[in-house]
């Protein structure tokens, strides 16, 4: 029963780790994206992150560069679960490079297994997350909200030309052909993040094949059947879409199959077409039924707390990964034992 939280590469010191191994964090999430990309647009903010992820999709052999990030983990008597990489546009948009990119990935991850490191997270949305105008919450914390009606009324530019479901799947099934027997070569399990928000229609003028469980069945069970090939389980993603009681089939058939790798334990109020990201305490779904069913179903963590509200006056976000990282231990200490 075990419990993740997430650095980028430029947190990865002793200030940071220490507060993560005090609150109770037995692995680290290493976020190589520089900052995730927001309503279509792409933005970087780490440079350390930067460079690493650069010499990654060059295809650099980089396993110097994991084994001192793993180290440095291990030292404070934790574990370097993962990074996290998005399949790179030149793949999931299928621009001139694109087998090279898919090579390059390849060799990423057999330097991931050179040093180590168990799992790669990833994603397929090249036009990022989605959302819109915050909510506000208790204490004035802003919650991360979407809106499809006022979305509809302020689409970002779409990418063009337009990308269909079915290019979006032969892309996919491209990818993974190569990437998953690579995956196994390296030891490495690769660990697919869902659509944000999980509407399967090009929110941004690209197709998003990751939102539904029909999709994920397609992409685990019959373009790449293999125990590398899993679900970063976003169970505040699948409640978006399935809604409070839907979650916890998804939860059951996902984790009886082995499929989840880890979770994004995280709760929502409302379902598409409007949800807000609330505190865990605050949200529709019973977080100690939820992971109940984990428990019965196999699966033994690590949760991950992937969002916390955003705190109004000048109080950080590490505030609010302490509480969750407090909850999540107390609930686990009740289901588990």
């Amino acid at each position: 029963m075990y419990i993740q939280d997430q650095v980028s590469l430029g947190e990865l010191d002793d200030e940071h780790l220490s507060f993560f191994r005090a609150i109770g964090v037995d692995s680290i999430h290493l976020e190589l994206r520089g900052g995730a990309p927001q309503a279509g647009r792409r933005s970087g903010t780490g440079s350390a992150n930067s460079t690493l992820a650069q010499d990654l999709k060059a295809g650099k052999d980089c396993t110097e560069a994991l084994e001192q990030a793993r180290e440095k983990v291990e030292a404070h008597g934790m574990q370097l679960n993962n990074i996290f990489m998005p399949a790179w546009e030149e793949i999931a948009l299928a621009e001139a490079d694109m087998d090279e990119k898919i090579g390059h990935w390849c060799a990423m991850l057999e330097s991931v297994g050179k040093a180590g490191i168990p799992c790669v997270g990833w994603n397929f949305k090249p036009m990022g997350n989605f959302r819109t105008a915050a909510d506000v919450g208790r204490g004035g914390v802003r919650y991360s909200t979407f809106d499809y009606a006022e979305f509809e009324m302020n689409r970002p530019a779409p990418h063009e030309p337009p990308v269909d479901e079915a290019q979006m799947w032969e892309r996919m099934e491209q990818f993974l052909q190569a990437a998953v027997p690579a995956a196994e070569k390296a030891g490495v399990v690769m660990a697919l993040h869902p659509d944000d928000p999980p509407i399967p229609e090009p929110l941004g003028g690209v197709a998003q094949i990751c939102s539904t469980l029909e999709q994920f069945r397609k992409t685990f069970f019959e373009i790449a059947p293999s125990e590398h090939n899993c679900m970063l389980f976003c169970q505040g993603c699948m409640t978006e879409l399935l809604g409070p009681e839907g979650v916890y089939g998804a939860i059951a058939e996902m984790a009886s199959k082995g499929k989840i790798a880890w979770v994004h334990f995280r709760n929502v109020r409302g379902r598409l077409p409007r949800f807000t990201e609330v505190f865990m305490d605050e949200g529709e779904v019973d977080m100690r039924r939820a992971m109940e069913v984990y428990r019965d179903n196999g699966f033994v963590g690590p949760y991950m707390m992937d969002h916390t509200p955003s705190f109004a006056h000048g109080y950080g976000a590490y505030y609010g990964k302490a509480y969750a990282i407090g909850y999540i231990r107390a609930l686990i200490q009740m289901v588990y034992g």
